[in-house]
């Protein structure tokens, strides 16, 4: 507690704290933007065959003489006759059209560029038998958010917080700028995956340098507030791909603002509490006196001087450089099963969120609908959650929020295996 009495003595939530927390929070507005933006930049359009060089597509009814048709009457995606089949159209419900010989596509597909114009499917042909390549670049993507967690965390408590959100903001920048160049798919996959771990990056250290510098009795506020930056963040995707279509430019528009965020972020003053907790006891003292005086606490900060501050953080000296480490969380009983239970909660939570959504095209509605209502959804969620932590705390309100989201999935495994398919035109 003697640190969290001395934010308190410089100001508490002063101006300081107001304008750093919301620098920090202000580019997580995009985050939720690269976490789901494959669901844009890698929509599969209606697609089929594209008839050999030879078929004369000028004559009437020629396109159609090539395609087989499913079982709902539409064109196969992944087949064609291998000679066109004129006449009498064949009834629906009668695969590749009875028992006529079909093949692959082997002159490419025609899409249907109405809706996107251009995505990565579109460009890289990531259908029928290259389908899996699109969901390839999405788990890059996540490896690299777990490879970012990893080693921003780590990098973070060995060169500090300010640091490593700085390098974050820059990789975010230049990874998602590269990814709108990218010449091939194995390239587009490989700046994906760096953006992956920039987004961990961003968003570790942003948290932590902002719970760092402020009271502990304010810190579940910041956090509620970060999380609605995000779900906002929703809502601009949906109408940024809504106005910017084009897959290129749409990585362009939500990867760009990142130079901004790393320019300001180097005025950042970095975590004291970090500081202390490393023994540089000489740059703890600056950046507090530096905060009490953005803060209007000139006198307060000249109070404070080496001797009175080691004996303040008596507790945070003792925990010096290289005390604790990760390994802690399994030796110790207590924080072994603790740490246990809550992977299995985040694999769990994590595992059907990200299941829900990063298959919008799933839903069988407007995809920019339904990314709205993902971010409608995360606001009244979000307040209901604060509430109950505060009212309830945190282990009945987490109990019920997991028994809630284990009803509502069951619920769902009962429902319709499929929506019923639009009438194609």
């Amino acid at each position: 507690m003697a640190f969290n009495d001395l934010l308190r003595q410089l100001g508490g939530i002063g101006r300081f704290q107001k304008a750093q927390v919301t620098l920090i929070i202000l580019p997580m507005l995009l985050m939720a933007s690269h976490n789901t933006l494959q669901n844009f930049t890698a929509a599969v359009p209606p697609h089929h065959c594209r008839p050999p060089a030879s078929a004369n597509l000028s004559r009437d009814g020629e396109l159609e003489a090539w395609l087989p048709r499913d079982g709902q009457g539409r064109p196969e995606s992944c087949l064609r006759f291998t000679s066109p089949q004129r006449g009498l159209p064949f009834p629906n419900g009668t695969e590749a059209n009875g028992t006529e010989a079909t093949e692959p596509c082997t002159n490419g597909w025609i899409y249907d560029n109405s809706t996107f114009p251009s995505t990565i499917v579109t460009e890289w042909d990531l259908v029928c038998s290259h389908r899996a390549l699109r969901q390839l670049a999405q788990s890059l993507y996540m490896v690299g958010v777990l490879l970012g967690a990893i080693v921003f965390g780590h990098l973070a408590d060995r060169l500090g917080r300010r640091k490593v959100l700085i390098l974050s903001h820059l990789q975010m920048a230049a990874s998602g700028t590269c990814t709108a160049f990218a010449p091939s798919f194995p390239v587009y996959c490989a700046f994906r995956l760096l953006s992956g771990m920039s987004t961990s990056g961003i968003i570790l250290n942003s948290m932590t340098l902002n719970m760092e510098w402020m009271p502990i009795h304010t810190r579940a506020y910041v956090s509620t507030l970060a999380g609605y930056v995000f779900s906002l963040g929703q809502f601009i995707l949906a109408g940024a791909a809504y106005a910017v279509p084009h897959w290129r430019y749409l990585q362009l528009l939500v990867s760009v603002p990142f130079f901004v965020s790393f320019v300001y972020s180097w005025f950042f003053i970095e975590s004291a509490r970090w500081y202390a907790s490393s023994g540089r006891l000489d740059l703890t003292l600056k950046a507090l006196q530096r905060v009490a005086q953005i803060n209007r606490k000139r006198e307060e900060g000249a109070k404070l001087n080496m001797e009175g501050l080691r004996s303040s953080l008596q507790k945070e000296l003792t925990m010096g450089p290289g005390s604790a480490s990760a390994l802690e969380l399994l030796r110790h009983p207590a924080l072994r099963r603790l740490f246990l239970c809550l992977s299995v909660l985040w694999f769990a939570t994590s595992f059907a969120y990200y299941g829900l959504v990063m298959d919008l095209q799933g839903f069988g509605v407007s995809i920019y609908l339904i990314q709205v209502i993902f971010g409608a959804v995360d606001l009244p969620a979000k307040f209901v959650g604060f509430v109950a932590i505060n009212h309830l705390g945190r282990r009945p309100a987490q109990i019920a929020a997991l028994l809630l989201a284990g009803i509502c999935i069951l619920a769902n495994g009962g429902g319709p295996s499929q929506i019923p398919p639009r009438p194609h035109h």
